[in-house]
């Protein structure tokens, strides 16, 4: 089976081919950054209009480069959810209005599902069942996962997701948008133990995360402490160690609680290197293995929706899940 996937949650527009056989055929990535920059964030209206200009020309530049026509695609799939009402519906339009000109199956997917088996683009998968960590903009999940829509939740966060609070920080702190990486960036140059931060909600049981804290007490420290280059770099080493410090803790409790010894990351936050790091000693120590997707599927595209809709599609649920869904619990899709 080969399924053409189609991504449009957010500010990324991602095309790709997956095939059962041969894999990914071939993707597309047109990011929206610099058009979202001048206001600091995205703006729906602008990320919806943009989706419209470059959706058909990916899908054309995709097929040609995966040397494919209409003819032989076997299903479609797209984000239906979680995400921006007015980017789904793009997305949405243009896969069933495919589907019904082709005369194809379609099946919508659910936008944390395509993250959490993002990883399994990779030669080196990861058995189930298994422990995710999902991280993003826009979710900060901890899942205990025995099969494809068998999921269960451990954790999420009560407030900011864990990117959410990297880019807000960074916006506090002056460092242009994306603010996420820029901060990682910029705590390269920080000096380890100057400023301590708290591990929100590490003091009590729970899997649970809060990251807002952690904003605020980046602000006051701010403003204690003046601006200059070097309190900035080392603002942001306090504030990186302390959320990846958090995600780490719990990440371990989650391991402990469920006694699997394999863990996946997935989400844009996954691309942090502090991060990597600190989890690969965790894993270590427990003797167990994490697994990432590489570094351009960490952030949304279009082979982790081309790939969770082949299991969708080969699973027999085609015209399931089309109507879009901005909210969306994972905890809602069905088992295959």
């Amino acid at each position: 089976m080969r399924v053409l996937g189609i991504e449009t949650s957010c500010d990324e527009t991602g095309i790709a081919i997956y095939d059962e056989k041969d894999g990914l055929l071939n993707h597309q990535l047109y990011s929206q950054v610099k058009l979202h920059a001048d206001y600091g964030g995205v703006v729906p209206e602008l990320a919806s209009r943009d989706h419209i200009r470059k959706i058909v020309p990916l899908i054309e530049k995709t097929l040609k480069e995966a040397n494919c026509d209409k003819s032989s695609i076997d299903g479609i799939a797209f984000t239906s959810g979680p995400g921006l009402i007015g980017a789904l519906l793009v997305g949405s339009t243009v896969a069933r209005g495919l589907a019904y000109a082709w005369n194809k199956p379609v099946v919508g997917v659910h936008h944390m599902e395509g993250h959490l088996l993002a990883p399994m683009l990779e030669e080196e998968k990861a058995d189930f069942p298994f422990v995710a960590l999902l991280v993003s903009g826009g979710h900060s999940l901890l899942v205990e996962v025995k099969g494809i829509g068998q999921y269960q939740l451990l954790g999420e966060s009560i407030d900011d997701a864990v990117g959410e609070a990297f880019d807000k920080t960074a916006k506090i702190m002056g460092l242009d948008y994306p603010g996420g990486p820029r901060l990682a960036k910029l705590a390269e140059q920080g000096t380890a133990g100057r400023f301590k931060f708290p591990r929100p909600m590490t003091d009590r049981p729970g899997l649970d995360f809060s990251f807002s804290g952690l904003k605020t007490f980046a602000a006051n420290t701010l403003r204690d402490n003046g601006k200059d280059q070097q309190t900035l770099a080392d603002i942001a080493y306090a504030f990186q160690e302390a959320a990846v410090d958090t995600l780490v803790i719990k990440c371990k409790r989650a391991l402990k609680q469920t006694g699997h010894k394999r863990l996946v990351v997935a989400g844009g936050v996954s691309a942090n290197t502090f991060l990597r790091e600190k989890l690969a000693a965790l894993m270590q120590a427990q003797q167990g293995q994490v697994y990432y997707p590489r570094l351009e599927f960490c952030t949304d595209n279009g082979a982790m929706i081309a790939y969770a809709g082949l299991q969708r599609l080969k699973a027999g649920q085609a015209g399931q899940d089309t109507e879009i869904k901005p909210r969306w619990p994972l905890t809602d899709l069905q088992a295959i």
